[in-house]
């Protein structure tokens, strides 16, 4: 069964739930830094936690620990454009191991696979906070919303961005 991402809402295994997107909307043709997230369906990738904040999740997919040194590459300029990262890092990179809570919990969204530079990177579904800010390209949903889908969540689940 997919995650269906539509009008601002995750619905998935029965759940309805509030979501936020890219403020740019969605689009099919996502550029690097539009702000907008990508339509289509798309193969989930790794997720990614914080232990010391969550202990340890239960899920079906393949998780990896977050690390003080771990990012994601958003520069186009790089051989490792839209992929894992360790700081020290020379090209443009996102923290995943960040202060504000807001990645930790995050499914990589294995969009622009295989990598085409310029159209797009780091799209994750991830947490938000109870204002629903939006994103710069990814889905993001509430901690307990989170918690209550990942069970469900397996090696065939795709997700669905309308």
């Amino acid at each position: 069964m997919n995650i269906i991402i539509k009008n601002n809402l995750l619905i998935y295994k029965g759940y309805k739930l509030k979501c936020c997107i890219g403020k740019s909307g969605s689009r099919k043709f996502k550029k690097e830094g539009d702000l907008s997230t990508p339509k289509g369906l798309f193969k989930l990738g790794l997720m990614y936690y914080r232990k010391d904040r969550l202990g340890k999740l239960k899920c079906s997919i393949k998780k990896k620990i977050i690390t003080k040194n771990m990012g994601w590459c958003d520069d186009s300029n790089s051989k490792y454009y839209n992929k894992e990262i360790r700081f020290p890092f020379k090209y443009g990179a996102e923290k995943l191991y960040r202060k504000d809570k807001i990645y930790d919990i995050l499914i990589n969204i294995k969009y622009n696979v295989p990598v085409i530079k310029g159209k797009g990177s780091a799209i994750f579904l991830h947490l938000t906070n109870k204002n629903y800010k939006k994103t710069n390209g990814c889905i993001a949903i509430l901690k307990k919303d989170f918690l209550k889908i990942i069970k469900y969540i397996n090696y065939k689940t795709k997700i669905f961005i309308k």
